[in-house]
């Protein structure tokens, strides 16, 4: 097919291989995407994601003193791990009713800033832009190749890029400009991080009641010559990641619908407003509301809620097609909230993990991940949500809601405006992300630079708030706390990913029921009870192929680029089988695999 020619309209007899690449995401192999691709009609007629890997972190938390769960949870994950102890720490606050002092709050949000920038930018320039690369593009999509070849990049006043075919260039693994750059901006970003949680990725001065970094001077200034040094990379970033995808929508009529699905996003808010959160569940909605990225759940493009309190309620967690045994007729942990709302059985204070392993069956269990869902009260849905890969959803959910308004950052409704000071080169910039047309492979992507902008605007209002506080002479940053014999807690937070909730049930001083939800197990979840499939296999399912490679040298391009675009933890060695385990081809894509949950 050549790159301007509209795809056929009328079906031919179908051609179905069964094609599977399994592992896909971490070095120790724990995401499969096993597909039917229709090569007559150029699409994938079904998906199935499957995980086989067991990690078991609800089950040995149990027992534990609960002021080690953040220091435990951050394993879950060696690339966000810092994520899981900020949220294990807000839980623990509700749990022993506990305020951190604001300029605890301030470095915690810095050392997230840093944690976005860092990840976003590895995942982004380091793996998924392997999928949009000249050596990518030339083996999958020659015509698209020779186009952008001839095309004029919009933006090269920006990023210096002359063709478009430049930009994916510059973005070839070890060769490429931009992907050695991106490398440079980790190590930059990383030490930003380790100023403000002392180590990465599992920090050690994060802890319930406050932090444990010394809030010197320099320890901010720092901190902003570091991030001043990575402003102008972030701006260019963004006008390369629009340059490329605004052409593939050109160059590929139809590629709108690689990846899509029905808008269902879910963001559960990041970056506490000092001034307003106090951690009790009482007041969850008013400190939800503030958080400088705002909750929310979106359903065919509208804002259901942005309420925590109603996010927290509508959580289920279903077994789905997973190797799990029921807990429904178990004694439940909580019957009602604090404010006496019911309790589902089915949420994560309730639920027991009773691991059953057994023989991968598509018809019937395939899966370690459980289903989780959100209850919709107006329709009864039970509603697989994704996260867009985290910056999607927090990007629509925080301009739909319109109440980010900082000198930085300003969410408008429809859009969201970012304003980032000038750089060593570039003046002062304002970018602006508009809510698009669909969630699909391309947006998801484009995103990500958009929200990495986000996190370092948002760091330089932390920063200014904190120096402020810090010639005050205000630098308390620990409050003390007892734990009680009985309580509850629960956390909302943002992984790098997406959505993040970690869910604590203290009895006799100790850990009665702990259960982390990263958004991997959203957005990689099998099909539920109802037979509605999880986000993966939901994108996959029903996309069309614009590969030009036939079954014999098929590499599954198009189907690579709208897993990776929820960033499933990070892309390994792929293997390709075809038929019934007879392998075509290995494929070793050129990325760097790491563990995440």
């Amino acid at each position: 097919m050549t790159t301007t020619e509209s795809r056929p309209t009328e079906r031919k007899p179908a051609q179905l291989v069964d094609m599977s690449w399994d592992p896909i995401t971490r070095i120790i192999g724990n995401l499969g995407i096993y597909t039917k691709i229709d090569f007559a009609n150029r699409e994938v007629v079904e998906c199935h994601s499957t995980s086989s890997l067991f990690r078991g972190y609800s089950v040995f938390m149990k027992g534990k003193d609960p002021r080690d769960a953040g220091f435990i949870t951050s394993r879950i994950c060696g690339i966000c791990g810092d994520n899981h102890t900020t949220c294990s720490n807000y839980a623990q606050q509700m749990a022993y009713g506990v305020k951190p002092p604001k300029l605890a709050e301030h470095i915690t949000n810095l050392g997230e800033a840093a944690e976005y920038i860092f990840d976003h930018t590895i995942f982004q320039d380091n793996l998924v832009f392997v999928d949009f690369c000249e050596a990518m593009v030339k083996a999958t999509n020659p015509g698209v190749l020779a186009r952008a070849e001839r095309t004029a990049a919009p933006r090269g006043d920006i990023h210096g890029y002359r063709t478009i075919a430049d930009i994916m260039k510059a973005f070839n693994p070890f060769e490429g400009e931009v992907y050695k750059e991106a490398l440079k901006v980790s190590r930059i970003t990383r030490e930003m991080f380790c100023l403000m949680e002392g180590r990465h990725v599992h920090p050690s001065t994060l802890y319930p009641g406050g932090v444990g970094t010394m809030p010197q001077p320099n320890t901010f200034t720092d901190y902003l010559s570091r991030l001043m040094r990575v402003i102008d990379f972030i701006k260019k970033a963004v006008a390369m990641n629009d340059d490329v995808f605004d052409f593939f929508y050109e160059a590929l009529p139809g590629y709108e619908e690689v990846g899509k699905r029905r808008i269902l996003l879910g963001c559960w808010g990041a970056f506490q407003n000092p001034d307003v959160v106090d951690y009790r569940y009482a007041t969850m909605n008013e400190w939800g509301r503030a958080m400088y990225v705002t909750p929310g759940v979106i359903v065919d493009g509208q804002l259901v809620t942005n309420n925590l309190i109603d996010i927290n309620l509508g959580l289920r967690i279903m077994l789905g097609s997973s190797f799990y045994e029921d807990w429904v007729n178990e004694e439940p942990f909580v019957t009602h909230d604090p404010l006496g709302n019911p309790v589902d059985m089915r949420h994560p204070w309730n639920q027991t993990t009773v691991p059953v392993p057994q023989k991968r069956d598509f018809e019937g269990n395939y899966s370690w991940v459980m289903s989780p869902r959100w209850y919709h009260p107006a329709t009864g849905e039970h509603l697989a949500l994704d996260t867009g890969g985290g910056p999607l959803a927090r990007l629509w959910s925080t301009a739909l809601s319109g109440l980010v308004d900082t000198p930085y950052v300003k969410a408008t409704g429809g859009a969201i405006r970012i304003t980032l000071p000038r750089g060593e080169k570039l003046p002062e910039t304002t970018l602006e992300w508009r809510i698009p047309k669909w969630s699909n492979t391309l947006e998801r992507d484009r995103a990500r630079p958009y929200f990495i902008a986000y996190a370092a605007a948002m760091a330089l209002q932390f920063l200014d708030e904190a120096m402020g506080m810090l010639r005050n002479g205000d630098t308390k940053v620990y409050e003390n706390f007892e734990v009680p014999d009985e309580s509850i807690g629960c956390g909302f937070h943002e992984a790098v990913r997406g959505v993040l909730s970690h869910h604590l049930v203290i009895r006799d001083k100790k850990i009665a029921n702990y259960h982390p939800y990263p958004p991997t197990p959203w957005n990689a979840s099998p099909r539920d009870i109802y037979g509605t499939p999880g986000p993966y296999e939901d994108a996959v399912q029903g996309q069309p192929i614009f590969e030009e490679n036939g079954p014999d040298d098929f590499k599954g391009v198009d189907i690579m680029r709208t897993v990776r675009s929820f960033d499933p933890c990070l892309p390994c060695g792929v293997h390709m089988y075809m038929g019934k385990g007879k392998t075509l081809t290995t494929v070793h894509s050129p990325t760097y695999g790491a563990n995440h949950g």
